[in-house]
């Protein structure tokens, strides 16, 4: 078994990031019992559960959506994504916060999300809708993904009525096919799909699973999930950012602010430069970590000042 050094906290999260602490168990099995099953002493004597282990992880993650954001009804098909919960919440608050800096250091009462890859997990509209009242469009190439998706939302009422399901029917778009005519956002997000092929995401899949348990599996285990469209693209996520930046050019009048994820900094220098060719008023690069795990977004926007404030006035202050 890999030694690891003992967690003392979710360093490094927004600071209203309600995952900022070590995860309360007593709390979490009081909300959903059956998490009790998967919960035992780590190395330290702590309470925890076994990440290499994808229902573990399934069940901390429906825990989590009940005990935090109020979620009654949280499931997905067998192998498709389980993503991490605080690092999403993350994305949220500091999306969150580019929105209150657009908006003269006030958070807009009313703000219409379009989450694009919105996944069988429905996470991002979920945390979205809880904490800051946001509705959101959700679009997925998968029509299995868009099932389960519209399972949660019509078994949760909060989200019934806050968010919609679009299915992308083009694989080789993104927004295009997705955004109607009559459609005003004041954000896009998204977690793209980072590998080049399958054989990467295996790769990355038996070394996580290694870090974890010390061992390296035969075959891959994905722990969190995870179906092709999720995990990797032809290209890579070098070419689909290329494909989202130059479709936003196409959307600059009905999209106030785009953003992605970023897995690798590498990527970052080329992406700028594209950006400002096509004609970005304003590119922002949010930094986020999670102990040692660094990650970014990046954000940007075809709207000048006066296109701003225009946005403004008409969407945030009406």
């Amino acid at each position: 078994m890999k030694q690891t050094p003992r967690p003392t906290g979710k360093t490094g999260l927004h600071p209203r990031n309600a995952h900022r602490q070590r995860y309360d168990f007593p709390a979490l099995i009081a909300t959903l019992p059956e998490l009790a099953a998967f919960v035992r002493p780590n190395d330290y004597g702590d309470q925890s559960v076994d990440f290499a282990d994808p229902d573990a992880v399934k069940t901390l993650n429906r825990a989590l959506l009940a005990h935090f954001y109020g979620v009654t009804f949280w499931d997905l098909p067998p192998g498709y994504l389980c993503p991490p919960i605080p690092g999403r919440a993350d994305y949220i608050h500091h999306l969150a916060d580019l929105l209150s800096a657009s908006n003269e250091g006030k958070l807009p009462s009313r703000v219409n999300v379009l989450d694009v890859g919105v996944g069988a997990n429905c996470v991002y509209p979920i945390i979205g809708r809880s904490v800051y009242g946001w509705r959101f469009v959700g679009s997925d190439i998968d029509p299995v993904s868009l099932r389960a998706a519209k399972a949660i939302v019509d078994f949760n009422p909060p989200l019934a009525g806050a968010v919609s399901l679009r299915e992308q029917k083009d694989a080789t778009q993104i927004f295009a096919g997705v955004i109607q005519r009559k459609d005003l956002f004041d954000l896009t997000l998204c977690n793209p799909p980072f590998h080049a092929s399958a054989e990467e995401a295996e790769a990355v899949s038996r070394r996580k699973v290694s870090n974890l348990t010390g061992e390296t599996p035969d075959k891959p285990v994905l722990n969190f999930g995870g179906q092709s469209a999720e995990l990797w693209c032809e290209g890579g996520e070098v070419v689909f950012l290329q494909r989202m930046a130059q479709e936003s050019v196409q959307f600059a009048d009905q999209c106030c602010w785009f953003s992605s994820l970023v897995s690798r900094e590498a990527h970052l220098p080329a992406l700028y430069r594209q950006l400002k060719r096509l004609g970005a008023r304003q590119i922002e690069t949010i930094s986020m970590a999670q102990g040692q795990k660094i990650s970014r977004v990046v954000a940007w926007t075809f709207l000048d000042k006066a296109g701003m404030a225009a946005w403004r006035e008409e969407r945030w202050l009406a």
